[in-house]
């Protein structure tokens, strides 16, 4: 594509204003949501400017969640969903970083309601993209980056299939915490199979229309998932406890 609208930058805080140029490219649409933006030495020829400075308005973007990098691919553009929820996650979480105990207390508090929900109201369309991630995760069970993005996605369509946007917003704003989540269990022996398992029965109930099963079956998912994430993000608390335990097994 053509990339004739980039053009030198004023050099008064050059970083700064590099972000500043490159943002209304994004906004105004010169580069739209999967574009791979041109590489590094192509920006800096046509933007006139040094690597670094480059480097670090990127970095800005990439936090910023209007781009991402994939190693060995280039950066593309993310969705615009994505970088308006991006501050506003930060609002929600304080931080970048989410403590993994709010965020499973959050996913278990919103998806057992979208579970159910979905059982009652999901139209037999809903139900069809349900299942589609069911299979691609099913088809992706030696392909943990396939698998990851299948599991994240069937949850949304579960939360899109509840027909309440105020939680299926909520639940997309946490969506890259979910990937994180998500992408930290399955490495785990015999966390994608069962991961599967539950997903099966979570679409059977709600399939099947009922509301009770679909709620209990997504928080029996979401619990177990937890007690793999858990372990391997202890909080303060359990920390401390381990440690009371440890010493006075030495004792």
């Amino acid at each position: 594509m053509p990339e004739d609208f980039l053009t030198p930058v004023t050099r008064t805080t050059l970083t700064a204003d590099i972000c500043r140029k490159l943002v209304s490219h994004l906004l105004r649409g010169d580069w739209t949501q999967g574009d791979r933006i041109p590489p590094e030495r192509e920006l800096c020829q046509r933007l006139g400017v040094g690597r670094a400075s480059l480097r670090e308005a990127l970095k800005a973007l990439e936090i910023m969640g209007m781009i991402e990098t994939r190693l060995g691919e280039g950066t593309f553009v993310c969705g615009r969903s994505e970088f308006f929820s991006r501050p506003l996650l930060w609002a929600i979480t304080g931080s970048a970083k989410s403590d993994a105990h709010e965020l499973v207390e959050a996913r278990e508090l919103i998806e057992s309601e979208t579970a159910k929900l979905a059982a009652e109201r999901a139209t037999a369309e809903d139900l069809q993209t349900i299942r589609k991630h069911l299979d691609e995760m099913e088809a992706a069970i030696d392909d943990p980056p396939t698998f990851l993005e299948a599991d994240l996605n069937f949850h949304l369509a579960v939360a899109n299939s509840a027909h309440n946007q105020i939680l299926a917003n909520a639940l997309s704003l946490i969506r890259n915490l979910m990937r994180q989540w998500i992408g930290q269990a399955l490495p785990k022996e015999g966390v994608a199979i069962t991961a599967l398992n539950h997903h099966n029965k979570i679409f059977a109930a709600i399939s099947k229309r009922n509301a009770t099963a679909a709620r209990n079956s997504m928080q029996a998912h979401l619990e177990a998932m937890a007690s793999v994430l858990l372990e391997q993000n202890p909080s303060p608390e359990m920390v401390e406890a381990r440690g009371n335990a440890n010493s006075g097994y030495n004792t």
